[in-house]
Formats: structure tokens, sequence, C-alpha cells
């Protein structure tokens, strides 16, 4: 399977029975015991890195590219929090949801803008660039020209999260495998740490933090990178 047969596939599937799958998952529909388990995880990778960023004390100066941003679970409370947000996704129906989140939470507020963009056509200079939970779509060495394009457009920091390649997480893969469940509709993609460690080295990245969240079903590493 060529990386273009990956990104139809999903964006196709993130605009059709994925769509209300992950909008219930990242909202607060109804959801069975794996989903709840996958939402708590994801919003815990989200409350990690919001705190970050609050720590800092400078969201109202900064510029932000979501790269990769679902139905707005991070923009949204970036914008908030006075950042000035760029979000976009493959999808056209989740930045739609996420249009709509953000309506209803912010208003008017002319600090979030969204657009329906592959990572690969993101253009633009940003203070920060994150991207959560995506790189699971990528093979390594499209991941790694993903993280590059993506290291172009950040000024003074790039935070990625992944699901980590460790002997453990490939078995429980393989397990998740023959029980795909009728939604489960893409190719998932481990990536070993030391790996995008050495992508973001030599790109000019330092890792400043790290975080790792674990629940049953949903396992992210998250990566700060600084210049």
């Amino acid at each position: 399977m060529t990386a273009l047969d990956d990104k139809t596939i999903v964006r196709e599937y993130f605009n059709a029975k994925g769509f209300d799958r992950w909008r219930n998952i990242y909202g607060n529909g109804e959801v069975n015991k794996v989903q709840l388990d996958i939402r708590i995880g994801h919003q815990q990778t989200v409350d990690t890195l919001l705190g970050w960023l609050k720590d800092d004390g400078n969201l109202s100066q900064l510029t932000i590219c979501d790269a990769g941003c679902g139905v707005g679970s991070l923009s949204i409370p970036l914008a908030q929090a006075g950042a000035t947000v760029f979000a976009s996704d493959i999808s056209e129906k989740m930045v739609g949801e996420a249009k709509s989140r953000a309506a209803e939470v912010l208003g008017e507020a002319n600090n979030l803008t969204f657009a329906v963009q592959d990572l690969e056509t993101i253009s633009g200079k940003y203070h920060t660039v994150v991207c959560l939970d995506v790189l699971i779509h990528y093979p390594q060495d499209k991941a790694a020209d993903m993280i590059q394009h993506l290291s172009s457009l950040a000024e003074s920091r790039l935070i990625l999260s992944f699901a980590p390649k460790t002997v453990f997480y490939q078995l429980l893969k393989k397990v998740g495998d023959f029980f795909p469940g009728p939604s489960k509709a893409t190719r998932a993609y481990l990536h070993k740490e030391q790996d995008v460690v050495r992508i973001l080295e030599s790109q000019g990245w330092k890792i400043k933090r790290n975080a790792m969240t674990k629940t049953r079903f949903y396992f992210s590493r998250m990566l700060e990178a600084v210049r």
C-alpha cells in the first residue's frame, strides 16, 4: 500500500463511517468501554499539553498550528486561552464539526482559523506547531518526510505525539488486528521513539519535555522539541 493509498483511506474513513465514531469518542456521545478508554487517554494527552503551554505563561503571545486538529479538542481551548490558532485536518467533516464546536464556545472570536488540508500542504510560519496522534497514520519513511515538513513551519517549538513501537505495544497491536471491529478501517503505524528523536535532532531540535499517556487501549508518547 502506498502513502497515497493510506492518505486516501484516512480521508475517506474520517469523512464517512469513521466520522461518527470519532466525533463521539472526542465528545460526549454514547460510547462503549473501549471507546471511553480511548476518550480518556486522548483527553489526558491534550490536558498534559495544555498544562505545559499554560505553565509557560505566554499563550496569548503565540501563534500555533494544530496540524490534524480533528474536532478541535486542542484548538478550541488554545484559542480560549488567547493563542492565535490555525487548525487543519484532512477530513472535511471533522473540520465542520470543529467549527461548530468552536462557534458554541468562542462565538465570533477571530483568533481561531480552520482549514481542510492534509499535513503536507500546510504552509506559513508559526511559533509552535503541534501534531497530536496523527503519526499513527504514517509509515516510518513517510513519517520522516512529514516531520521535516512540520519542522519547516515551526519557528521555536514542535510538539508531536505518536504510538511508541515497543515489543508490548507491537503485540497489543497484533491482537487488535485480529479483532478489528466494524469501524476500524485505517492502518495503525507504531514508531520507535529513538527514530522520532533522531529525525527531530537532524532538523536542529532538542527535546525539552516528554510525557507518556497509557490507558488500557490508548498509548501515546509526546515530545516537545525546541530550538
